[in-house]
């Protein structure tokens, strides 16, 4: 099983920022001590061309960033205090979910440490999202011809919104997302199917609903490639969530879409996206047993 590990640089965000930068550095190891995956299983993708970068993104909006000459107002929207550094690590983090599609082609299953940032508009981030990584991937490998028919699986609590706007109308990309009805982004974009979910479901409501859907559309569509966004953010202990997901359920939802894809054949790359929990040992528990569903199917 190969995992795509982007370089980690040191990146400090202002003291009570919401977002856990340190799960990046903490998942890998957790995952050697576990036992999950060893060392040689890592590769360390190259850096996304802008050329590539560009057949998804604007090139007005990658100016910007390349000069660092956004708005205050654009770097309220992306959420992150804007460095050259951290426009570097998404090209890294993009190419790494691009090169994870290589190896689920041949193994069935391969995942990203992060990536999942699916609020980034073609001209825009917004959300902690600066490149849309999975929508980089899938419009780079439409282009070079390897697969006609792609399907987005963003199971994060938060509508890919960006995602649905890069692929409205776009035939080869289905783009399903089940996320927090009343949650994050408050103006919502129309995916192939959206399934909006209550403040509170629990885990047998949200289970149920996810093995009536994707059974369906799948054999609907019929993927060639399968792009899996595992937001943990899902969780009953989430800050930014809502909804009442234990650990189990959330495996059990993993499992759910690696097995099913798995057993007919779909190659799947799975994004981490995001997650907000009071307690990072829970963040990391719930990221780790996306990496133990996926090794306990392939090997």
């Amino acid at each position: 099983m190969h995992v795509a590990f982007a370089p980690i640089y040191k990146y400090e965000l202002p003291s009570g920022h919401r977002f856990p930068m340190e799960k990046y550095e903490l998942l890998p190891i957790q995952l050697l001590r576990e036992g999950v995956v060893d060392q040689s299983e890592f590769f360390h993708p190259s850096r996304l061309t802008v050329d590539h970068l560009t057949l998804t993104h604007s090139r007005a909006y990658w100016q910007k960033l390349e000069q660092q000459d956004l708005s205050r107002k654009e770097i309220r929207s992306i959420g992150f205090p804007m460095t050259g550094l951290l426009v570097e690590r998404g090209r890294y983090i993009a190419q790494g979910t691009y090169e994870c599609a290589q190896y689920a082609d041949r193994e069935g299953i391969s995942l990203n440490i992060a990536g999942g940032t699916h609020h980034a508009y073609a001209d825009r981030g917004e959300g902690f999202c600066v490149f849309n990584d999975i929508a980089i991937a899938a419009r780079m490998l439409l282009h070079e011809g390897r697969y006609r028919k792609i399907m987005v699986i963003d199971l994060d609590v938060h509508q890919g919104n960006g995602t649905a706007h890069i692929f409205r109308g776009d035939p080869g990309v289905f783009t399903f997302s089940m996320h927090g009805l009343k949650n994050y982004p408050l103006r919502k974009e129309r995916s192939d199917l959206d399934i909006g979910l209550p403040d509170h479901t629990t885990d047998l409501e949200y289970l149920s609903e996810l093995k009536t859907q994707l059974p369906r559309i799948i054999d609907r569509f019929r993927p060639e490639l399968v792009f899996y966004q595992a937001g943990v953010d899902v969780l009953k202990e989430d800050k930014l969530g809502r909804l009442d997901l234990s650990l189990e359920g959330c495996l059990a939802r993993d499992h759910e879409v690696l097995s099913l894809c798995y057993s007919l054949g779909i190659p799947v790359v799975v994004t981490m996206g995001g997650g907000y929990p009071d307690r990072l040992t829970t963040l990391i528990a719930a990221h780790a047993n996306t990496f133990k569903v996926a090794k306990t199917l392939i090997s």
